[in-house]
């Protein structure tokens, strides 16, 4: 490697002066504009309406490819490559998985039972490929990313969700549906009793299945030789999650109180009862919104800061601090704009989400990056795609 001369700058195959390797902090910037991926988003949803769905790989290639070249990391844009007729592939394929999913769920509930099983046996493979097609496909300054979460990983995280969605399934295929009782009312049996322990166990898993699948992604991120580990415990997300249900129960708590209030005023009025109606559809209308924009707010916010504080590489760290109020205030607008325009606002609200939230990253690197690139031919050996994400191109999203 060639080394620092006094009074001159040496610039390594990164392109970074190697002065400056240690401790260097990189700042995260998003350039995109509302106006700009306005433009971009009428014409894919239009061509996605008039092709019936075929022309969504191409958009979504479009959409990336914008989101990622206004993407700065340290003043220089992510790139995207993926080839969006692979994708078609790939779309073509979840299309018949799915509809051949919901076909068996109409015709008999045994069907969609083996079709579940079906389903879950290869959609885990398939997450996993999608993964490697857009990680694959991304670079930065000459440099690739990848992901190198084994197939038996992918598998894990997910299997207690899948174990008690067949429960609840099979319940109903064996049930076949509901027995009537002679006065013709359902009876209430031993399989409703198994269905509604099932999705208990899978509300009380959940964040446990959470933490599995974070722990997944973020331990098979890749940027050349430098690969990710997440310091991630299924008790930090439980007690995130602990903490949001307290916050809606207040939510649903306060405007219940406000929706009884507003009745007894409209009562004591003397309003018609068509006015009462009114008065309590906009309450429970409020109650939703502030639902989704104080708890989801709250809980994106927290979530993000938690998994990116706490993921490493051997010579990267980040920093996330998104804060949770700054995003209620921009997801209240976004939802109320988007109402208002009748869904036209929504690219401009998808680019305020993304500025607000990729400039709340940073990352700081303490490391020579010309040893990247030295490791990065074996890594990408390594971590090469698979059949399916390889030729189908599948993409998920991550």
């Amino acid at each position: 490697m060639p080394q620092h001369e006094e009074g001159a700058t040496t610039v390594g195959l990164t392109g970074w002066p190697l002065s400056e390797y240690r401790k260097r902090k990189l700042e995260i910037q998003f350039t995109g504009s509302g106006s700009e991926y306005f433009r971009i988003w009428i014409v894919n949803l239009l061509l996605t309406i008039v092709t019936a769905s075929l022309y969504w790989p191409f958009a979504k290639a479009r959409r990336i490819r914008y989101f990622y070249a206004n993407t700065l990391i340290d003043g220089h844009a992510l790139s995207f490559h993926g080839d969006p007729w692979k994708m078609f592939r790939g779309h073509l394929l979840l299309v018949v998985l799915m509809g051949t999913y919901s076909a068996a769920g109409h015709f008999s509930p045994l069907a969609g039972l083996v079709a579940f099983g079906v389903m879950a046996a290869i959609w885990p493979a398939l997450w996993r490929a999608g993964m490697q097609f857009r990680l694959g496909n991304t670079g930065w300054r000459g440099l690739r990313f990848g992901f190198v979460g084994t197939l038996k990983g992918a598998y894990l995280p997910v299997l207690p969700i899948w174990v008690m969605s067949g429960i609840v399934l099979a319940a109903q295929a064996i049930a076949g549906r509901a027995d009537l009782s002679a006065n013709g009312k359902p009876q209430f049996g031993a399989v409703e009793w198994l269905v509604i322990a099932a999705t208990l166990l899978m509300a009380l898993a959940a964040p446990w299945v959470m933490t599995g699948i974070k722990r997944y992604q973020h331990n098979g991120y890749r940027i050349a030789a430098q690969q990710g580990e997440l310091n991630l415990t299924a008790g930090s997300v439980y007690w995130l999650c602990l903490k949001g249900a307290g916050i809606g129960l207040l939510v649903v708590l306060g405007g219940t109180i406000v929706t009884m209030l507003m009745s007894g005023i409209s009562v004591f009025l003397g309003k018609s009862q068509v006015a009462l109606m009114v008065s309590m559809f906009v309450s429970m209308g409020l109650i939703y919104l502030l639902i989704f924009t104080v708890v989801g707010s709250f809980f994106t916010a927290r979530f993000q800061n938690l998994l990116w504080n706490r993921t490493t590489t051997d010579d990267l760290s980040f920093t996330s601090q998104l804060r949770f109020v700054a995003l209620a205030k921009l997801t209240l607008k976004n939802w109320l704009l988007t109402a208002v325009t009748l869904g036209l606002y929504r690219p401009f609200a998808a680019v305020n989400t993304a500025r607000l939230r990729l400039e709340a990253v940073s990352l700081t690197m303490d490391g020579d990056p010309e040893t990247w690139v030295a490791g990065q031919e074996s890594a990408s050996q390594d971590a090469a795609g698979d059949l399916a994400g390889d030729f189908f191109g599948i993409d998920m999203g991550l």
